[in-house]
């Protein structure tokens, strides 16, 4: 058990001589920064203002290598099947790779498979963006509405947010919820002839998905009075050829992918579609080339120069030894918005489990809370807590060197304020700084890291998001669970198939008596 290793317990021995320690006496040593920063690529981690030490790290790595996280990386990227409960390999890691590359499964090469499906993104992309391809009366595709839910929408919805600064940008939209609300006001004001559909589900049965995807072709066809329409205005992103065939899409604008992927890694496959519409090939591969360069960081540094092992040790640390049950991302880049609820379901729907990878229950903690917002709109809501309040919540702010659009002062003021937050979480304010009064003094002494990229570009972004996965995997082979499979969430989508046959059919006698209440409900509005 992990709680038994002596590397375990070695940090908790070193937690309770820490307690004291105030990082302000930390950043005594001049050299501090120079021995707690990772530079790589253009992207800066400085993990400088963290409540350790030199032996801290040594430690903590000490637990990785028990704990054998160059072996378990090594198997993921050969295609072993980590995912055990499913019985998968978790290669999301391949779809990066060069052509050239060969990565075995099941005695396939599946690199040729993954480089087919990017030619066809390629070439189908480009069609529609130049107007080769056109919808059903002729005319040229002005507007793409990506329809899909969880990493079928979070990932390729942050990547084109983020991106927003480039030019010749097409008009791509993303809806999720099932709330039909959220479709009606993403199609209020278009155009069916000029509008493309792209159905983005790996089974083609999520029901969020497929309810959305069945309202738009209704509204497609009633436009159009032509069934037939369907074919030029709905492409498929699935791992389900006959669902696919049944929607009325053909056989040749369905992109695949294979089970090996999981969703909330999805963006680097035929899920990136919308990426590729929105900004062209072009950009997409660099999106790639910046998540195979992190790739390669992390295959081949050693563990104490590695950004995410220092940020799963970090994260370890404050989760288990110091009791940390949620931590902040903040990114001081308007465009990197939608960045926090992507790392929601990265982190939480990875590691949010009770038990190992054997199904046995945890006596530890496992992934802690995940929320942010942008600086400086954080600065002005939870920000307050965070300084003064009861939690303990570690911080990774996000920023970039060269403002995406440049705006007179405005990307100065943006890091001085990322600065000077990181700082007054390090160092606080006494009572005596605040001239006596407590209420305007604080304890200081909260961790964080700043993540600075050079610039905000497909590259720099496909290494910041692979530095999270990395990170994320990391941290579950540490806590020996199993983060790429999600019993939760099928739960709960099964549990809504039934009450809604329910809804229609009358409920059921063995449910509990508040659902059987709201069912009734659900039938007959008061």
């Amino acid at each position: 058990m992990l709680t038994e290793r002596p590397e375990w317990k070695a940090l908790q021995a070193h937690r309770a001589a820490m307690d004291n320690v105030h990082m302000r006496s930390l950043f005594a040593d001049p050299k501090r920064f120079d021995r707690f920063h990772i530079e790589f690529g253009g992207l800066l981690l400085d993990y400088s203002r963290n409540r350790t030490t030199d032996e801290t790290i040594k430690l903590l790595l000490d637990l990785a290598h028990a704990c054998k996280i160059e072996n378990w990386r090594d198997r993921m990227f050969a295609g072993d099947r980590i995912n055990n409960s499913e019985d998968r390999a978790v290669l999301h890691t391949a779809l990066r790779r060069p052509a050239g590359d060969i990565v075995m499964v099941d005695g396939e090469n599946v690199m040729p498979f993954i480089h087919d499906t990017l030619r066809k993104m390629q070439s189908f992309s480009k069609a529609v963006r130049t107007g080769m391809w056109t919808g059903h009366t002729g005319q040229k595709i002005k507007t793409v509405v990506n329809i899909g839910i969880g990493g079928s929408d979070l990932g390729p919805l942050m990547v084109c947010e983020a991106l927003a600064h480039l030019p010749e940008r097409m008009d791509v939209r993303f809806v999720s919820n099932v709330d039909g609300a959220h479709l009606n006001l993403t199609l209020r004001g278009l155009d069916p002839e000029t509008t493309l559909f792209i159905i983005a589900s790996k089974t083609f049965t999520t029901q969020e998905t497929m309810a959305n995807a069945v309202t738009a072709r209704a509204w497609l066809i009633n436009a159009m009075q032509d069934t037939k329409a369907v074919a030029k205005h709905f492409v498929a992103l699935s791992t389900n050829e006959k669902a696919v065939a049944e929607f009325g899409v053909a056989a040749e604008n369905m992109f695949p992918f294979r089970d090996w992927v999981g969703g909330r890694y999805s963006l680097w496959s035929a899920i990136g579609l919308s990426i590729c519409l929105a900004y062209g090939f072009e950009t997409f591969r660099a999106l790639l080339s910046g998540g195979h360069e992190m790739d390669r960081h992390f295959q081949e540094e050693p563990l104490e120069r590695n950004m995410p092992v220092i940020m799963a040790l970090l994260g370890l640390w404050y989760r288990n030894f110091w009791d940390a049950q949620s931590y902040a991302v903040l990114p001081y880049a308007q465009e990197l918005h939608r960045l926090p609820a992507f790392l929601q379901q990265l982190d939480m729907e990875s590691n949010g489990k009770s038990v190992d990878r054997d199904g046995k229950p945890l006596s530890y903690p496992t992934g802690p809370v995940v929320f942010g917002e942008p600086g400086t709109n954080s600065q002005h809501s939870f920000m307050q807590l965070i300084h003064q309040g009861t939690n303990f919540v570690p911080c990774d702010f996000i920023g970039t060197l060269e403002a995406p659009i440049p705006v007179g002062e405005h990307h100065k003021l943006l890091l001085a304020n990322m600065a000077a937050q990181a700082q007054a979480l390090m160092q606080g304010r006494t009572a005596a700084e605040a001239g006596g009064d407590t209420r305007r003094a604080f304890s200081g002494n909260r961790p964080s890291n700043i993540l600075l990229l050079d610039r905000l570009d497909a590259r720099h972004l496909g290494m910041l998001i692979a530095l999270f996965e990395h990170k994320v995997f990391v941290q579950g082979i540490l806590w020996n669970i199993n983060s790429f499979d999600q019993w939760g969430v099928e739960l709960g989508k099964t549990l809504a198939g039934k009450i809604l046959r329910d809804i229609d059919d009358g409920a059921r006698q063995d449910i509990d008596s508040s659902t059987k209440y709201l069912i009734k409900r659900f039938k007959k509005p008061s």
